[in-house]
């Protein structure tokens, strides 16, 4: 069962958006078990150029559902956000199956929902998504983060791992969407 915790940036969350954004992404209620409990953190936001962004993040046991949708209008963005999360249920359904199956996850598998099964053709072209094509082996120089940045930018990738040089733990920086920068740090 989906509870909600629904904020709004630069919007009053009335009752009536409370409720149309609850309606609409319960519909995914169906691919999750019975016993299944969740929170569906959900962030409305409102830009002054009149654009509608929602954000979805669902915790689930072994896995996380995130979606988030951009438009003119409000209710459009909630309508695609929860088609969004639909198309990846369906798209990962079997994979994440499989992989609780195997490593004996309880209440991970998504339900069936009256979906139309994947094809077997379908299912190996799935797979092929997550092939490892190449691998690339690091020596991880000490720096600091404005130093991998620069590093990052360089060489034209949207992330960089390195070794910080106070902490001596490997950290990440990234570009974010925004086209600001995120770092993901590890340890302690």
């Amino acid at each position: 069962m989906l509870t909600f915790n629904i904020r709004g940036e630069n919007i009053e969350v009335t009752q009536s958006i409370r409720d149309y954004v609850e309606k609409r992404i319960s519909k995914i209620e169906k691919f999750l078990g019975n016993d299944v409990e969740a929170t569906a953190h959900v962030n409305l936001k409102v830009y002054p150029d009149k654009q509608a962004k929602v954000e979805v993040t669902i915790p689930l046991p072994y896995l996380t559902l995130r979606a988030e949708e951009v438009s003119n209008d409000l209710y459009a963005s909630i309508d695609l956000v929860t088609d969004k999360l639909e198309r990846q249920i369906r798209k990962y359904k079997t994979k994440v199956n499989r992989k609780a199956r195997e490593k004996g996850y309880k209440n991970i598998e998504f339900a069936n929902a009256n979906v139309v099964a994947e094809t077997e053709a379908e299912a190996e072209a799935n797979e092929s998504q997550f092939e490892v094509v190449r691998t690339k082996r690091l020596s991880l120089k000490p720096m600091d983060n404005e130093e991998a940045i620069l590093q990052m930018n360089m060489l034209g990738h949207d992330f960089f791992i390195y070794e910080d040089a106070n902490s001596e733990n490997i950290d990440i920086v990234y570009r974010r969407n925004d086209g600001r920068y995120g770092l993901i740090e590890t340890g302690e």
